[in-house]
């Protein structure tokens, strides 16, 4: 990290140590109106306006911050310890362990790397530096769709390295430097990209499902987005969006050659040294396939069948979305690994980023609680006054802007935990159906491509000097503006199908 970089990293974690405790002095001390007769929620906006802070500077680890938030509140009595850490064992958060369990054993056995070496050598990608980025790039928005976006980056990135050395080595330094940027550009965005696919692509999808499930209601009864249903909105953003990405990198960052000599051949010398299949690889995928048969299941039966049939029903009530995630990782206990050993040993598996599910459990319980003290309808109240004229489409675009624009400044994950839930409230004050709105706002909360600091996915590549800052300022403003359009007009034409 450059030490201009470091000074600001330090000077931003200083920062929120001082602000933070100050800003909650003040809320709690400060003579709101709206919150007069409400001591809760007053106690609870003084916390959460000192945890938004933390969060944005990351002065202490998130997961701390989440941890000593839900404390506070009980300790401030803004509901009983039970209420607080209720969401803490939320279904969700089994869907996230067993998610995690099954990208560590993916990661553990290397079926990521021997995926993306089958489909960066195939004869139809050839030696053009052209299909070389864009099968480089669904590659990775692929396997972004199952797994963490910065574990995708951080294994991609270095397939992209290696496939810049063969290019200077072999290519004589006739390739133009720009092709660098660009694949180390297309390696961070397509992994941002492609975690939008699918409600476990990456932590914004289930944390704005689960605000959605809690505060929207269709026909009287809890919005309920299946994973099946995610998808059919989910990957139309992810084809026009990359799509989109491909064509402006490829014409804004040419290889300045039709044929990258050496290169497929270095890429199919790597696959080759894989050798054959091993047992964890297969014990993996079979959990892998498990997983998705059963995510997908439910869908397939509402279209067959009906939405009202007595199979749908046993579907939804046997299998939400952590059943399938929590039996694909039993399996990999089960099936057999190397030299007699099961695919995934507890040692492994306890490796999964725990403090990511505390994370996760604190963002929810800032959610219930600022829903339970009625913190979020004030909120919503207050805040709708600056649209006042906004109607339903105007609000869905301001929704995903605002959470495009929140997600430059912060990580996603906390951008989803803010903003999803003060949309859902703005919209219900204004009189709109909320259901787009924040479906749009949670898939806004994936953008934010401008900065090192707005995604690990755009540290990892900027780390590697091939990125001036410049560009990815330049071109992650670019895809954050057809993000935007994008979203808002998928939502707009196929937010019904989720109804």
């Amino acid at each position: 990290m450059p030490d201009l970089e470091q000074r600001f990293e330090l000077l931003r974690r200083r920062t929120g140590l001082v602000l933070a405790p100050l800003l909650f002095a003040f809320v709690l001390s400060a003579n709101f109106e709206s919150l007069a007769n409400n001591h809760a929620a007053h106690r609870l906006a003084a916390v959460m306006a000192a945890v938004v802070v933390l969060w944005v500077t990351e002065a202490i680890p998130m997961p701390l911050t989440a941890l000593l938030g839900a404390t506070a509140c009980v300790v401030l009595q803004v509901a009983p310890a039970k209420n607080v850490f209720a969401p803490f064992a939320d279904q969700l958060m089994f869907l996230f362990i067993g998610s995690f369990m099954l990208a560590r054993a993916i990661e553990l056995h290397g079926l990521d790397r021997r995926l993306a070496l089958s489909v960066l050598t195939l004869k139809a990608v050839g030696g053009s530096p052209s299909r070389v980025l864009f099968a480089f790039g669904a590659t990775t928005a692929f396997i972004s769709a199952w797994i963490s976006n910065t574990a995708t980056t951080a294994m991609m990135f270095a397939i992209g390295l290696s496939i810049l050395k063969v290019l200077r080595d072999d290519g004589r330094g006739r390739i133009d430097p720009r092709y660098a940027t660009g694949l180390m550009l297309m390696t961070s965005f397509s992994a941002s990209i492609g975690g939008l696919a699918t409600p476990i692509g990456t932590p914004p999808n289930v944390i704005g499902l689960n605000f959605i499930r809690e505060q929207v209601t269709v026909n009287g009864l809890p919005a309920e987005i299946t994973f099946f249903e995610w998808c059919l909105i989910g990957v139309p953003v992810v084809v026009v969006l990359y799509l989109f990405l491909f064509a402006y990198l490829n014409w804004l960052c040419p290889a300045g050659v039709r044929e990258l000599a050496g290169g497929r051949e270095h890429l199919e010398h790597q696959r080759q040294q894989l050798g054959p299949w091993t047992h964890g690889q297969i014990s993996t995928l079979i959990a892998f396939l498990v997983m998705v048969v059963l995510w997908v299941t439910p869908g397939v039966v509402a279209l067959g069948w009906g939405d009202g049939s007595e199979a749908y029903k046993w579907c939804k009530a046997s299998l939400p979305e952590a059943v399938p995630a929590l039996l694909g990782a039993g399996l990999l206990f089960l099936l057999p690994g190397e030299r007699g050993r099961a695919a995934l040993k507890w040692p492994e598996a306890a490796q999964i980023e725990w403090g990511v599910v505390l994370l996760y459990g604190g963002g929810f319980a800032f959610g219930m609680l600022a829903q339970d003290t009625g913190l979020a309808d004030t909120l919503g109240q207050n805040l709708i006054a600056w649209l006042p004229n906004a109607g339903s489409f105007g609000f869905l675009v301001a929704a995903t802007l605002v959470a495009t624009l929140v997600s430059e400044a912060t990580s996603n994950t906390a951008s989803a935990t803010i903003v999803v839930p003060v949309v859902i409230t703005m919209a219900k004050a204004a009189g709109i159906d909320p259901l787009e709105p924040a479906l749009a706002a949670t898939f806004g909360c994936s953008l934010g491509f401008m900065l090192p600091v707005s995604t690990p996915c755009n540290a990892i590549v900027y780390g590697s000097g091939l990125v001036p800052l410049g560009r990815m300022i330049r071109y992650g403003m670019l895809l954050d503006i057809a993000g935007t359009v994008v979203i808002v007009a998928v939502v707009k034409m196929l937010g019904s199908l989720v109804r």
